[in-house]
Parts: C-alpha cells; structure tokens; sequence
C-alpha cells in the first residue's frame, strides 16, 4: 500500500501525469472515471498565480469527485514559489507537486522545471521552504539529470526526501532528451532500491500498455506508475493497466463505438467548462490518439480539425461509425438499386 501524507492507496497506484494543455478538467473527469487512482492539474507558473494571471488562477479548478488530486506549481524564485504555494493551497487540493522537470525551452530558459537539477542547492532550498509553507504533504516530479554526463537523480532524491518531500517521482530521461529516444528506468530502480530511501518512488516514461507496467513494476520495485502522453485519446488505459496488474487478464482495446462515444463525452466536457469555441480547438490534440489504428481516417481528422460547431463534430463522427462498420452490417442506399 502507497500512502502520501494521509493519502492512502489500497492497490498499486496508476497516475495521470500533469501536461501542459492536455490535463484540464474535461480530460481528467474521463481519466477519473476510467480508474486513475491520482491526478495532477496542468502545471502553474509561480509567477502567473501571483500576478492574478486568469490562465493560472483557471488551472487551480477541479472538482470533489477528482480527489485525490495535486496542483502542481513550477518556478525559479524561492520566495516566489512559497507565494504560489499558499495561493494554491486555498483550492484545497490534497497536495503539492514541485515541478523539477520540465524540459521545454520557455521553463527552462527562465530557471525552472528541469534546469533545477543544475542548481540542487537551491532546489534544496525551494523544497524545504514550500514543506515549511504549506500543511499539505508536498512531492516532486523531476527527471535522472541534465544529460547522460549529469545523471545526479540519486543524489537529488536524497536531498529532497531530506528537505521534507513525501513522494517523489522520475521520468526516466534525461533533461537533453526532451521526450525522444528510450525512457531508462535503471536509475528510478536504484533510487527505490536504496535503503535510505523510505518515501514512495513512482517511475514514469514510455508505459503505453498494460505489459510495460506490469514489466516495470515488477523488475524495478516501484511503488506506483505514472502514465502521460499514452493516455492522450486513449484513457483506457488506466482500466486496461489496472485490470491486469490484478488479474493478468489484458482487456481487449476499445471499439470504434466506444472511442466515438469517449469523445463526445470529453466534447460535452469541454463545451459546459469552457465554452464551445474554445473546447473544438483544445481537442483537436486528441483525436489522432482516439482514432489511432482506424483506417482511413486521416481525410476525417482533417475535417474534424476544422469543424465549426459541436453538431459539425458529431455527424463527423457519426461518418467515421457508419464508414468503418462491417461490410455486411453498413446501411443499404436505396438509390443504389
């Protein structure tokens, strides 16, 4: 049993992954109901929640049935981020994650996310002043270094257990390799394999089926998994990991009625938090991992790319349905006679 502050997890934990512009809270609402037992919101810019950025502030939203849930704040400015702490600590989530990780050039270039593993003094510092700040359980996410020649994950996990952090976890990449090449668990395994090590480890990267999890649970000894761009279009995958992790049954893939039907459900999701606009341009990013493996459907992703209203969208789908059933099931034209 995992257990973060007094959050307590009756199995092995399976985790939605913060990401930037894919974690709001219509794609969470589906990866809750498909069984991710913790999620993140979008990370937050320490500076926007002081500044009242509406766009920061907006990214503090969720909803009771999410819990557990942890905000997640990035920032290069000690002081900054114990203000940003205290401000996200009034939504009352159930936690604080510390991004240390993030590889994109916009953070990184300012000092945060992933360019504190070049300064662990003052990621040091960082920590322990947002665990004094808060009375939340805080946790860190962060990568094995800066590059293959700066792997300093182990001594970065003992220095924030030290500092007060009550789970940590580690994308199994380098900052250089950005989200390209192998994701290498061997130093997340080392990490939970050292004795002095007494907070949960969670492993993350490159988990895109039930298989992987199960592979890494069991040869790393990791105390939960975290799943991120594999779940873009595909939030069954929390159920499908989960389901064999405790039967080693492996549930089939989703239908092409179910995925239709997913999507019209993140779609409704979307258009009650945020307005119909805005919910077709944010998910246009998901329908190639919906419609993954269905033939043909590029001409329709196009178009799906393009549609100007929600009605557009549902006939769309309703094309792609009708287009890929089975020959002998498909409507008959009249006219063809």
């Amino acid at each position: 049993m995992m257990q973060i502050g007094n959050i307590q997890f009756e199995s092995f934990p399976v985790i939605l992954a913060p990401m930037e512009d894919i974690t709001d809270l219509s794609f969470r609402l589906i990866c809750k109901e498909m069984g991710a037992d913790l999620m993140y919101t979008e990370f937050i810019a320490s500076e926007g929640l002081i500044r009242d950025a509406a766009q920061s502030r907006a990214k503090l939203h969720f909803l009771p049935r999410e819990r557990p849930i942890g905000i997640q704040i990035f920032g290069h400015d000690v002081e900054s981020m114990v203000t940003a702490t205290r401000i996200a600590e009034e939504a009352e989530p159930d936690l604080i994650d510390l991004n240390f990780g993030c590889p994109v050039r916009k953070v990184v270039s300012k000092g945060g996310g992933a360019a504190l593993l070049t300064d662990v003094p003052r990621m040091v510092r960082m920590t322990e002043a947002v665990v004094k700040a808060t009375r939340l359980p805080v946790t860190a996410k962060t990568r094995l270094g800066w590059d293959r020649n700066n792997q300093n994950i182990t001594k970065v996990a003992m220095r924030l257990q030290d500092a007060g952090i009550r789970a940590i976890t580690i994308h199994g990449r380098t900052r250089d390799q950005l989200y390209g090449g192998k994701a290498d668990w061997t130093l997340i395994g080392e990490v939970k394999a050292n004795p002095a090590i007494n907070i949960p480890v969670i492993g993350n990267g490159d988990v895109v089926n039930p298989q992987i999890a199960l592979e890494m649970k069991e040869r790393y000894g990791v105390d939960g998994i975290m799943i991120g761009r594999a779940t873009i279009g595909n939030p069954w995958l929390f159920k499908r990991v989960k389901h064999f992790l405790a039967t080693g049954e492996l549930l089939p893939e989703p239908s092409l009625s179910e995925r239709i039907e997913m999507v019209k459900k993140q779609l409704a999701y979307a258009i009650d938090l945020k307005g119909e606009r805005t919910a077709l341009v944010e998910m246009r990013k998901f329908y190639a991992g919906y419609f993954k493996g269905i033939p043909n459907f590029k001409e329709y992703k196009m178009r799906l790319l393009i549609a100007a209203s929600k009605n557009d969208i549902i006939n769309l789908l309703n094309e792609v349905s009708l287009a890929n059933e089975p020959t002998s099931y498909k409507r008959i034209d009249k006219n063809s006679f």
